[in-house]
C-alpha cells in the first residue's frame, strides 16, 4: 500500500484534530494505542500530536497500513451513538483531506477508493455552476447564500442542509419563537389563527393551503436537518439536479414566509 505524502498526512491530521469537529484528546490517545501507533508527542496540540505520530509511524514501517487502521477505527459510526451530530462534520472535513489520496469515508464509516482530487478548484467549479443555474431559476437570495465552495467540497448535500436550516432561522426571526424543528413550525403555521398566515384564511380552501404549507415545511426540514441530527449512518449522495430542485423548493418556502402576514390574535 502506497504511503501518504507529507502534505496529505498534515491535512488528515488537521481534519481529525480539528478544534471544533475533530476527535478529543482522550479519543486520540485511545485510537493511537488501538491502531498500534506510538503517541510520540502527547502534550502537543491535537493536530500536531496526530501529525507527528503519523509521520513517525509511516517512516518506521514504510507504509500507511496502521494510519489507515486508525482512520477506520475513528470513523466507525457506532462510536458516535451518544453524539451523532459529530459524525457528519468530521467525515466531511476528513474526506476533503482524503480526496487528494484517492480515498473517502462513506456514510457507513467505511474507507473506500475514490477519484483522486488534484486541485482545489473542483468545489469552486461546483459552486459556480450551481449558483448560475439557480440564478437562472430566479431562486430566492437567501438560498443563493448557501452555494459555497466549502459546502460543496464533498457533494451537494450540505448546501441543501444549510439552506433548509435557514428556513427555521427566518421563522424564528419573524415570530420571536425559540423552538426548533416540527414544534417551531407547528406554532408558527398551525392553529387558528396561526402566527404566520400565507393567505387570508377566509375560505376552507385557503385554510387547507395553510395546513399543506405547514406539512411541506415540516417535511422538507425533516428530510435533511433531522437526518444528520439523529442518525449518523444516513447520508444522501445528492446530485446536482436533485440539489437544484430541492433548493428551488426551499426558495418557494422562503418566498411564502416573506409574504406571510401575522393575523391579530385574541
Amino acid at each position: 500500500m502506497a504511503s501518504f505524502t507529507q502534505s496529505q498526512l498534515e491535512a488528515i491530521a488537521d481534519a481529525l484534530g480539528d478544534t471544533m469537529d475533530g476527535l478529543t484528546g482522550g479519543e486520540i490517545g485511545h485510537l493511537l494505542a488501538s491502531a498500534r501507533i506510538e503517541d510520540t508527542d502527547p502534550l502537543l496540540t491535537k493536530r500536531h500530536r496526530l501529525y507527528n505520530a503519523f509521520v513517525h509511524e509511516q517512516n518506521a514501517r514504510k507504509d500507511r497500513l496502521h494510519i489507515v487502521a486508525f482512520i477506520r477505527k475513528a470513523m466507525k459510526p457506532e462510536r458516535y451513538v451518544r453524539e451523532p451530530q459529530r459524525f457528519e462534520p468530521l467525515r466531511s472535513n476528513l474526506n476533503r483531506a482524503l480526496a487528494f489520496a484517492g480515498l473517502a469515508v462513506n456514510a457507513a464509516g467505511e474507507l473506500q477508493s475514490s477519484e483522486q482530487a488534484t486541485t482545489l478548484t473542483e468545489a469552486a467549479r461546483r459552486a459556480q455552476e450551481l449558483r448560475a443555474d439557480l440564478l437562472g431559476r430566479g431562486v430566492h437570495p437567501d438560498v443563493l447564500r448557501f452555494c459555497k465552495q466549502e459546502l460543496l467540497a464533498d457533494n451537494y448535500f450540505h448546501a441543501v442542509l444549510e439552506a433548509t436550516k435557514s428556513v427555521a432561522d427566518k421563522v424564528r426571526l419573524r415570530t420571536g419563537l425559540t423552538e426548533d424543528g416540527a414544534g417551531l413550525f407547528e406554532r408558527a403555521f398551525g392553529g387558528m389563527p396561526p402566527m404566520l398566515a400565507i393567505n387570508s384564511l377566509k375560505s376552507e380552501s385557503e385554510k387547507s393551503e395553510q395546513k399543506g404549507f405547514l406539512n411541506l415545511v415540516k417535511g422538507t426540514y425533516g428530510m435533511f436537518r433531522n437526518t444528520t441530527a439523529h442518525d449518523a449512518r444516513i447520508h444522501w449522495d445528492v446530485s446536482k439536479a436533485d440539489a437544484e430542485d430541492l433548493l428551488s423548493l426551499v426558495s418557494l418556502i422562503h418566498r411564502r414566509i416573506d409574504a406571510a402576514t401575522m393575523p391579530p390574535r385574541p
